[in-house]
C-alpha cells in the first residue's frame, strides 16, 4: 500500500495514513497515559511529519520502523517542551516498535520479556516498569511507588542486572 501511496495513488495514501493513525495513537497512548489531551496533538504532529518526510522512507525497509522513528522523535520533542527527559530504556521501548512491525519473533521476544519481568521481585519489576517501560522520571516513579528516589533507582538497577544475567544464562534463580 505504501508503495502505491509513494507512487501517487491518492486512495492508497489516505488508506495508509488511516492505518498509521491508529498505530501512532496506540503507541502514544501507552506512553502518555496521564496526558490523554496531548495524544491527539502529537498524532497530528506525527502525521504532518510523515507527510513532509514521506520521501525519506527507504524502499525495502519496513514502513513501521520509519513511522515509529518519526513518532519517537516527536514524543521526545514533546517531553523536552515539558521539561521532562525521557528515560534511557536499554532498548526495552524498542520492543514495542519491533513487535508492531508484524514480526513474529519480535512479538515472541516481547512476550518473553513480560514473562521475565513477572519473575522479578515485585519492587524490581515495578521500578523497571515505571522507569523503563512507562518512561517516568526517577522522582515521578518514586512518588508512584511510594519509595525514595534512590530506592527506585537501586531497584531498577538490580532488576535490570538480574534480567541481563538471565538473558545471558548466567543466573538460574528464576
Amino acid at each position: 500500500m505504501w508503495r502505491k501511496a509513494q507512487a501517487g495513488d491518492e486512495a492508497a495514501y489516505r488508506a495508509a495514513l488511516s492505518l498509521m493513525t491508529g498505530r501512532i495513537r496506540a503507541y502514544l497512548r501507552r506512553r502518555l497515559v496521564d496526558q490523554a489531551a496531548d495524544v491527539e496533538d502529537l498524532v497530528q504532529e506525527v502525521l504532518l511529519a510523515v507527510h513532509l518526510q514521506r520521501g525519506t522512507h527507504v524502499e525495502g525497509l519496513p514502513v513501521s520502523n520509519w513511522l515509529f522513528a518519526i513518532t519517537r522523535y516527536k514524543l521526545v520533542d514533546h517531553w523536552r517542551r515539558q521539561g521532562r527527559q525521557p528515560a534511557a530504556t536499554d532498548d526495552l521501548d524498542a520492543l514495542d516498535d519491533v513487535a508492531s512491525a508484524d514480526d513474529g519473533s519480535a512479538a515472541q521476544a516481547r512476550r518473553d520479556l513480560r514473562k521475565l519481568l513477572a519473575q522479578l521481585p515485585e519492587a524490581q519489576r515495578r521500578a523497571i516498569e515505571l522507569l523503563k517501560l512507562d518512561g517516568l522520571t526517577a522522582p515521578e516513579a518514586a512518588r508512584e511507588a511510594g519509595v525514595t528516589e534512590s530506592a527506585i533507582k537501586v531497584q531498577a538497577h538490580r532488576g535490570l542486572k538480574r534480567l541481563a544475567a538471565w538473558i545471558r544464562g548466567e543466573h538460574e534463580d528464576r
